[in-house]
């Protein structure tokens, strides 16, 4: 017996203990950077005292309305002020916020607002129209609607509906936020892609999203004041929940709705952005920018990058221009990032390229995170030997809860005690892991294995080549072949013999491309090419 056997008096207390949850970032923000700058969006700029009010306004308006702590309330809307201040605003009021994808097709949208049984939407008025036809479609209670019209962006609003600004001004600035009794209650329902099927509904809970904002500051080296530009939409991963980070360090978000290499130029000369995290493509649009873009800044901006592996040649010609690529992995059941390529002073030394290829690695697990490995079809550890190939699996607090009325699913994706990825990956000697494939993208050709991963990385070595995907293309001696879609920059010119020259150069024959298509790749509104569009092409070639 040990001399806490007996704990009597010491239980947990308001005094002692408070569910973790990102909304008391923002409270305590308000009492100590009331005056702050929060959020920039063009010319328009909000205090952290008025942040707060607006939010508050915003909780107060919907419980007006009859919203009710465990009600769901809906988002169609870009990276705008609104969009942020629902972040916060939405479980201000007990609700659980659901942001959904701008670019879906409305029978989605339907599927989205009948699954998740949305009682409000505040909807961008460029997407009102899709977001009615969705509203023909449901088969459940149609939600309210409240309209956020945009005139910054010149987007004016229809009309029909409550207008957003008119909405809050119903709602008490001093209004007393609902926060939860219990940090595992759910925070947030977010939609996965569906590109094979329905989509699933993930939620997240306020723990895992309070310690995600915690955790990202130490692998991000931020120190106080940083200023964030939005680039990763909050509907993917609630914007890798920096929006809820960000009062933390007493920092300013600079909204960005169109996603250009002007806007990103433009926002780090003309409000010192430190910050800002975006998919491969995001980067490839810094690197082709035009002089006429390109604005001069003199300090190093730090970027993360995830949602599909970044091309070791994207990240040598990026690191040229001032900026310092973090790779960094996650998925929508992991509230976004939750894997980083923690740099090591030794790999200064290298040549660039092999700089670069270190960069390209996923990495390690994030402070929040117990558990992140590779393993076999048993759950046993992989050897790390740089070769060996398993499936990334996970277990901490910034994992979902699970699957929104979808106990299967769930119970199939924390098998053996963690979440599978469905991601392939072999270990480093060091432990970094690296993405080799998502099981669904690997190539089979005669019984040989073929990363598209590492043929696509070896076409972006190509000076011609802004962007590409490899899939597997049906053929009837090998079962699969390579097939390469590429994506040329802007007065660029190449051919398939070339390409596949090319890669001959760099790659074993049997992994090379056998077709090239030369075309604009189709991508989801995050950057991330649709393969599955692509794998259907390839079979008419």
């Amino acid at each position: 017996m040990g001399w806490m056997s007996d704990e009597t008096g010491l239980e947990k207390c308001t005094a002692n203990y408070a569910p973790l949850t990102p909304l008391s970032h923002l409270q305590r923000a308000n009492i100590v950077y009331p005056e702050r700058t929060a959020l920039i969006y063009g010319d328009h700029q909000l205090t952290y005292r008025q942040y707060h009010a607006r939010v508050s306004r915003l909780a107060s308006a919907l419980t007006k309305i009859g919203v009710k702590s465990g009600d769901v309330v809906a988002t169609i809307l870009p990276n705008t002020p609104a969009q942020s201040e629902a972040a916060f605003g939405v479980p201000a009021c007990g609700a659980i916020l659901n942001t959904i994808n701008t670019r879906l097709d409305v029978d989605t949208i339907a599927y989205i607002l009948d699954h998740g049984e949305a009682k409000v939407v505040l909807v961008d008025s460029q997407f009102l129209p899709a977001l009615m036809q969705a509203v023909d479609l449901m088969e459940g209670q149609p939600p309210g609607i409240v309209e956020v019209p945009d005139p910054i962006a010149g987007v004016a609003g229809i009309g029909k509906q409550i207008d957003y600004e008119g909405f809050i001004t119903t709602g008490d600035p001093d209004f007393e936020w609902i926060m939860p009794e219990d940090e595992w209650e759910s925070l947030a329902l977010n939609y996965t892609s569906g590109t094979t099927g329905r989509p699933k509904g993930v939620v997240y809970h306020h723990r895992g999203a309070y310690l995600m904002t915690m955790g990202t500051p130490i692998s991000w080296r931020m120190t106080l004041f940083p200023t964030l530009l939005q680039i990763v939409p909050l509907f993917h991963c609630n914007g890798w929940n920096h929006t809820w980070m960000m009062p933390v360090m007493g920092g300013t978000v600079v909204c960005c709705r169109d996603i250009t290499a002007k806007a990103i130029y433009d926002a780090i000369a003309d409000h010192g952005v430190t910050h800002f995290g975006g998919a491969p493509i995001v980067l490839n649009l810094i690197v082709n920018a035009t002089e006429e873009e390109r604005r001069p800044f003199d300090r190093t901006i730090e970027v993360f990058t995830a949602g599909a592996p970044p091309a070791p040649a994207t990240l040598e010609a990026i690191g040229k221009l001032g900026f310092n690529i973090t790779q960094v992995y996650g998925l929508t059941e992991t509230y976004g990032h939750v894997t980083e390529c923690v740099w090591i002073d030794e790999w200064d030394d290298l040549p660039a390229e092999d700089q670069a290829a270190i960069k390209a690695r996923q990495g390690v697990a994030y402070p929040q995170m117990e558990h992140i490995t590779v393993v076999d079809d048993q759950l046993q550890q992989v050897t790390m030997d740089s070769g060996t190939q398993g499936e990334i699996v996970m277990r901490g607090n910034s994992v979902m809860k699970g699957y929104f009325k979808n106990p299967e699913a769930t119970a199939k994706s924390f098998a053996g005690g963690y979440f599978h990825s469905e991601d392939l990956a072999i270990q480093h000697p060091d432990g970094y892991i690296q993405i080799s494939d998502r099981a669904k993208d690997i190539i089979i050709s005669g019984g040989e294995n073929i990363s598209s991963v590492e043929v696509e990385g070896a076409l972006m070595h190509h000076p011609a080549v802004n962007l590409c995907a490899v899939v597997a293309k049906p053929d009837e001696k090998w079962g699969e072949v390579p097939c390469a879609f590429i994506e040329l920059k802007d007065g660029a010119s190449a051919d398939e013999a070339e390409m596949i020259a090319f890669t001959r150069e760099r790659l074993a024959g049997f992994k090379c491309p056998k077709k090239v298509v030369f075309q604009e790749l189709p991508k989801t509104s995050t950057g991330k090419i649709q393969k599955f569009e692509l794998r259907a092409l390839a079979k008419t070639y």
